[in-house]
């Protein structure tokens, strides 16, 4: 096969959208972002979504493409992004480039989806209700109990995610993890995965810097004006979640900001977590 994808990876803020534009000068490629937030128009300050320079020197697809107000699920995207990748590579590419930081998108587009258990409403009504009741803290212990392999890899900041891992081990009576080692789903172009590294010190600092750029930016202004979707999976997100907690009056503004920063960094290393679990990655530290 002479086609091929070309995966860019790696932990938020680590430099992907610089890196993947520089890249797909090169193959004069187009780029396929695999973010399960930059998807959604409403968000931009706290989803980092490429600057419109950035947005003008490469076409992407799949940012800001779909509202929050209609769910999009991985089967949603690997639907989808392949059926983009096949217009593509028809019209004459013969390297395409994709670019992000969501496992679960990634692992659709290349690997296909398991056949993991369909949702059982009463159990997800359980489940929410304990969520509303005793907080995702209570869900965490349980799914640590149930697969410590998704504990460890998994945003357990995400309550949507917490919930299904919990559901679909309880559903099944297997881990959910296991259901991540099935068979992958025949792929009609080479895939190569990289995974973009910087030392933990370092991307500390460029979190916090991160951060701080986006509330000077607005983001406590873009979050209120999102008020009405707030409980829809799409801002049940690092970076929302925490504006909205200072919205309520529950916590100051230094406060959230802090929260943003530590949730951050755990989300980065969970990402890494994710992909050192895949012997394809090839790690490329900058």
């Amino acid at each position: 096969m002479s086609r091929k994808l070309i995966i860019v990876s790696g932990p938020t803020a680590v430099g992907k959208t610089a890196w993947s534009i520089s890249l797909a000068k090169k193959y004069d490629s187009p780029i396929i972002s695999c973010d399960s937030r930059q998807i959604y128009r409403e968000m931009t300050i706290g989803t980092a979504v490429p600057s419109q320079e950035e947005l003008a020197e490469v076409r992407h697809y799949f940012i800001q493409d779909h509202t929050v107000t209609r769910p999009y699920t991985a089967g949603d995207y690997e639907v989808e992004a392949l059926a983009l990748l096949d217009r593509l590579f028809a019209d004459g590419h013969e390297v395409l480039v994709a670019c992000g930081g969501s496992g679960f998108f990634i692992d659709a587009l290349c690997n296909g989806l398991p056949d993991v258990p369909k949702a059982d409403p009463q159990l997800r009504k359980d489940l929410s209700r304990r969520l509303k009741d005793e907080g995702i803290e209570s869900l965490r212990m349980d799914l640590q109990r149930l697969d410590p392999e998704a504990y460890r890899s998994i945003d357990i900041t995400n309550p949507q995610r917490v919930v299904r891992a919990v559901e679909v081990c309880l559903l099944s009576g297997r881990t959910f993890s296991s259901f991540r080692k099935a068979e992958k789903s025949v792929r009609h172009f080479q895939i190569e995965k990289l995974c973009l590294v910087k030392p933990r010190e370092e991307m500390a600092k460029r979190i916090s810097a991160r951060v701080d750029a986006m509330l000077e930016a607005g983001l406590v202004e873009e979050v209120r004006s999102l008020t009405q979707y707030r409980d829809l999976p799409a801002l049940r997100t690092v970076g929302y979640s925490e504006i909205f907690q200072y919205l309520d009056g529950s916590i100051d503004l230094n406060k959230a900001a802090e929260d943003i920063k530590t949730n951050t960094r755990h989300y980065a290393k969970r990402q890494l977590t994710w992909w050192r679990r895949d012997p394809e990655v090839v790690f490329r530290e900058m």
